[in-house]
């Protein structure tokens, strides 16, 4: 199923000027986790040679690949794809960052006469893209962080949330309150700035930027079949060895002088999955009852998705 949007014309003036005016295609491929988006991509990028661009919030850091379900060497090599590996799990990665390094890709992968495919799950990398956001770049505030942590933790996400809404309330519209890092992170910006969160997203369009019209595709099946697909990819990542993985992980932390709890606080141990599994190494729970709880986790973050993609390209039931 796809959606096409953000057409343009080509320009008169013969061939030459047809050639330079030309406007591209931009494949745009998302839809809830599970449901195939990684497959439909490997199939059309020889079709219309392609370059993959991540858009996945999780394939930025290195040394965590099977969990998150990262393309393997075999598909890398059947198609280029940009924009994984960038960081450590214990290192900082921001959207605005994100956004600029797609950009470079995008222009890069148009330069060289190749068709750009943007595929993944996180809504936000791929909003604040293809309209042109403007992402501030603001330095952490750990202290701040750490205050509105606690004030989360002690009084509740949706008491954090409202500090959101009084200050930007058509932010609050667009921040999941149930993402208290994202929260954290919109009223850390705000507070640097002196600016609100909506004041801040200049945008300037994609399409307008280079030059190119968007196809939307869309890759879903029926709820509960993509529930037993997601269930069948958990416990395969297990048998493939995400134990280890993550076992490798908090020893290479732990040897950075990053203890267990503050492992667990990193950004990118939010990633599905992750915490449940250190939880189980540490002795803290057993791995049935981690497995279980992931595919709960997993379950509703595909009815979110869901939800935000359906909005975002404007496919209906």
């Amino acid at each position: 199923m796809g959606y096409v949007k953000g057409r343009g014309e080509r320009a008169e003036g013969g061939a030459d000027a047809e050639i330079i005016n030309r406007v591209r295609t931009v494949y745009i491929i998302v839809g809830p986790t599970a449901a195939g988006k990684s497959a439909r991509a490997m199939e059309l990028a020889p079709r219309v040679d392609g370059e993959i661009l991540s858009a996945d919030s999780r394939h930025v850091y290195r040394r965590m690949s099977i969990g998150t379900n990262k393309p393997t060497p075999a598909e890398r090599a059947a198609a280029p794809h940009h924009l994984l590996d960038l960081r450590e799990p214990w290192e900082p990665f921001s959207l605005a960052e994100y956004v600029a390094l797609a950009r470079a890709a995008l222009a890069d992968v148009l330069a060289r006469s190749r068709t750009p495919m943007l595929v993944g799950g996180t809504g936000q990398y791929i909003r604040a893209l293809v309209e042109g956001w403007q992402v501030p770049e603001a330095p952490p505030d750990h202290a701040l962080r750490e205050r509105l942590l606690a004030f989360a933790d002690a009084h509740g996400p949706d008491a954090l949330f409202e500090q959101l809404t009084t200050r930007d309330p058509a932010a609050a519209l667009t921040i999941d309150k149930r993402n208290v890092r994202r929260v954290i992170r919109a009223l850390e910006v705000m507070h640097a700035t002196g600016h609100t969160w909506t004041e801040l997203q200049r945008r300037t369009p994609l399409d307008a930027q280079f030059n190119v019209r968007f196809e939307w595709i869309y890759v879903n099946m029926p709820r509960e079949q993509l529930y037993a697909v997601a269930d069948a990819r958990i416990d395969a990542m297990i048998t493939h060895g995400w134990l280890d993985e993550m076992r490798a992980l908090l020893a290479d932390l732990a040897a950075r002088g990053v203890d267990a709890e503050e492992a667990m606080r990193l950004p990118a141990l939010s990633s599905l999955g992750y915490r449940e599994l250190a939880e189980v190494i540490l002795g803290r729970r057993l791995l049935p009852d981690a497995v279980d709880a992931v595919r709960r986790e997993t379950r509703r973050f595909i009815r979110m998705q869901d939800t935000w993609f359906r909005r975002l390209t404007q496919i209906k039931e």
